[in-house]
């Protein structure tokens, strides 16, 4: 299915909801749209494998933009609304868009660019415009509704958020399929969450991001209701399940943390019975907070493990998570192997970087050694997005941390997701970070920095009292030996934390 099929049935139904505005787009509008911008593309002179890019925030028209770029047979990639004027310069020229759509509310960012973009040939801008810009409204009024001639599949060409460096464009194999044709990501969605024209999907995430946008997409395949929030906010989450009377969901562990953390009387007070699907990924989950979101949900959180890269796909449920916690699945999609430094597989319960075999191939788009970096060093074609694991006897992976924050202590490798997973669940705590440090005897030494609950309590009789409860549920070596204190951590709006921003405070010190 695609959005002109669902229009041809049910042309009013609501294909998106805006949560803070209420404003709706109905499938009629979202097929109308997408198609008037998909002549454009053509007139333009854009040709299936070419490339758009388009940065916006959470708007009413976002996923029109990229149903358009997608039934016109395009690489469409969606950019972070949070990107400076240099890293949104990089990412145009890197992916090549000869079509730049914005809106008037990121102009400022969007035109700095101008001069910097000499690839982007058509600037579109949404709700005004601005120097450069043409009017995005006024440009596709004048186009036709009906589909282009020659409609086919296009695919998301994403950037990783750079949580570790300059982002990494993932370029997948272009297929030009027919646009109702039903690909890897669809099926692993119909066969484990079931989406019917009945659903209602809320999305409380940045839709430039790889889950949110996919997952939006595929679920207005099957004629579900999307409602998008403009930003994330715990107690409107819940409002906006009773509300709408949500279906499915999708969140990242961050969120759950601030629900949780609601007074009691807030979390009752909305009828949640509705929500037969809350899915969550794209960042390790504390096995406490998941125990109590499935005492609160019920057996109905879905969790998987995969990456913008596409190349595998783990899942479990409640029922398998509740006996094996911690884990984050077994594979659907690919095989998952661990190897050690130089290759060599190892045995169960052992740690080492988790690889992929037997999933679809991806490229860093430009980017051939970071292509080469992420395949197995013994050249038997498994792919790794570079985190750290181990599988048990069964089959389920669970993930120690990512290889590139991974601490050496005195010889001993030290991961600080056990240290952040802990914390982040002391009451005192709204969010937390953990990370090695310049140590002159041992090397690194465990830093965690930590934004309280109440920046009053911020100081060394806190630092105190985390340390402590920190050593007495871990291994000492694996506990901070100081605690900072920040108003606020970098976080990507997905929930991914931005820890090499906070490293690097305190590694120049050494040079």
């Amino acid at each position: 299915m695609h959005p002109g099929a669902i229009a041809a049935e049910t042309p009013d139904k609501p294909a998106v909801i805006m949560a803070g505005s209420g404003r709706v787009v109905t499938y009629r509008e979202l097929d109308e749209e997408s198609n008037r911008l998909a002549q454009l593309f053509r007139a333009t002179g854009l040709q299936p494998g070419d490339h758009v890019a388009f940065m916006l925030e959470n708007h009413p028209h976002f996923l029109t933009i990229a149903w358009a770029a997608h039934r016109a047979g395009l690489y469409y990639t969606a950019i972070s609304s949070r990107l400076q004027s240099e890293e949104l310069a990089y990412v145009l020229n890197n992916c090549g868009a000869r079509v730049f759509i914005s809106s008037a509310k990121l102009a400022a960012v969007a035109t700095s660019v101008t001069g910097d973009t000499p690839g982007v040939e058509v600037r579109l801008m949404l709700d005004g415009t601005a120097p450069g810009f043409t009017s995005y409204e006024e440009a596709t009024a004048a186009q036709p509704v009906t589909p282009i001639a020659d409609e086919c599949q296009g695919v998301d060409m994403l950037y990783s958020s750079g949580t570790t460096g300059r982002p990494k464009g993932v370029k997948p194999t272009l297929s030009k399929m027919p646009l109702d044709s039903a690909g890897p990501l669809l099926q692993l969605i119909q066969f484990l969450f079931a989406p019917t024209p009945g659903s209602v999907y809320l999305s409380p995430a940045p839709l430039y991001h790889a889950a949110p946008l996919r997952y939006c997409m595929n679920f207005q395949r099957a004629g579900a209701t999307i409602v998008v929030m403009e930003r994330f906010d715990p107690e409107e989450a819940l409002q906006l399940i009773e509300r709408y009377g949500v279906t499915h969901s999708q969140w990242v562990p961050t969120m759950f943390i601030k629900m949780l953390k609601l007074p009691p009387e807030v979390r009752e007070r909305y009828d949640l019975s509705s929500l037969t699907c809350a899915i969550h990924a794209a960042a390790p989950c504390p096995v406490p907070v998941k125990e109590q979101m499935i005492e609160w949900w019920g057996p109905i959180i879905h969790e998987y493990y995969a990456g913008t890269e596409g190349n595998g796909f783990l899942y479990v449920g409640s029922q398998d998570w509740l006996k094996h916690r911690g884990t984050v699945g077994r594979p659907l999609l690919g095989v998952v192997h661990i190897c050690d430094e130089q290759g060599a597989e190892l045995p169960a319960g052992e740690h080492g970087t988790v690889y992929f075999a037997d999933g679809p191939r991806f490229v860093y788009h430009g980017d051939p050694d970071k292509t080469r970096s992420a395949q197995d060093p013994l050249g038997r074609g498994w792919t790794t997005l570079g985190d750290i694991g181990y599988v048990d006897e069964e089959g389920f992976l669970y993930l120690t941390d990512r290889r590139s924050y991974m601490i050496i202590s005195g010889g001993v490798n030290v991961y600080p997701q056990e240290a952040e997973n802990v914390l982040s669940v002391h009451p005192k705590v709204a969010d937390v970070a953990v990370f090695g440090v310049p140590d002159e005897e041992m090397g690194e030494q465990v830093k965690a920095v930590v934004q309280p609950v109440d920046p009053e309590e911020a100081g060394p009789a806190l630092a105190d009292e985390l340390m402590e409860y920190c050593r007495a549920r871990l291994a000492h070596y694996k506990c901070p030996k100081s605690v900072d204190f920040r108003d606020e951590l970098p976080r990507h709006p997905t929930g991914k934390l931005y820890k090499r921003l906070l490293r690097d405070e305190y590694w120049p010190a050494t040079s």
